[in-house]
């Protein structure tokens, strides 16, 4: 008798041309539940609702699949970074769209969890490393838009440990003491619109 996965595995599938897409986007939530050591095929394929040998057909290894969806991560959150800047023309609104991003809600925890997952990864793979340097450098140079780079390159490292402190804490540093430390960071520099104005 055909066991439950066998008659998964013959169901009849309708043209699927998302399916591989589908399959990256379920790699990155098994990388949020589980983690990197917790990724299997088994676990994407039940996720992304496809037959086990989708997966493997689609990517060589598993390696591959985690990598391709850490790729799929940084494209669509370098996307993401830059839109939230648009129409961004004075300090103070700097200094708000960047406390959100440190104080956001559940999407910006899941977010951060894959970025954290990716750098954990990075540390063991070059390949990863080198994904995310062009992460950083691309992320830098959106804030250099509104300050010079140097500073720029600090206050990246502040968000990440800013994010990475609210993931942490039991009790997660408030709106205003946020807000005060990005505030530090950029006082040094000059008004964001004089800058925005020679773009």
């Amino acid at each position: 008798m055909a066991t439950a996965e066998q008659r998964h595995e013959r169901r009849p599938r309708r043209h699927d041309p998302e399916r591989r897409a589908r399959i990256l986007d379920a790699a990155l939530d098994a990388l949020v539940s589980d983690g990197a050591a917790g990724l299997t095929h088994r676990k994407v394929a039940a996720r992304a609702d496809v037959p086990l040998g989708s997966v493997t057909y689609h990517f060589a290894s598993l390696a591959d699949l985690q990598a391709q969806a850490f790729a799929r991560y940084v494209e669509q959150r370098t996307a993401e970074f830059a839109a939230l800047f648009t129409g961004v023309r004075e300090r103070a609104e700097l200094v708000e769209v960047l406390v959100e991003l440190v104080q956001g809600g559940p999407a910006r925890s899941r977010s951060a969890v894959l970025g954290f997952e990716l750098h954990l990864a990075a540390l063991r793979d070059p390949a990863l490393r080198a994904l995310t340097a062009r992460w950083t450098a691309d992320s830098r140079a959106v804030l250099a838009r509104f300050t010079d780079p140097e500073t720029a390159g600090q206050l990246d490292a502040l968000l990440e440990g800013l994010i990475m402190h609210q993931l942490l804490a039991t009790e997660p540093s408030s709106r205003a003491s946020t807000r005060a430390a990005i505030t530090k960071a950029l006082c040094t520099t000059e008004p964001t619109g004089g800058r925005d104005a020679e773009q």
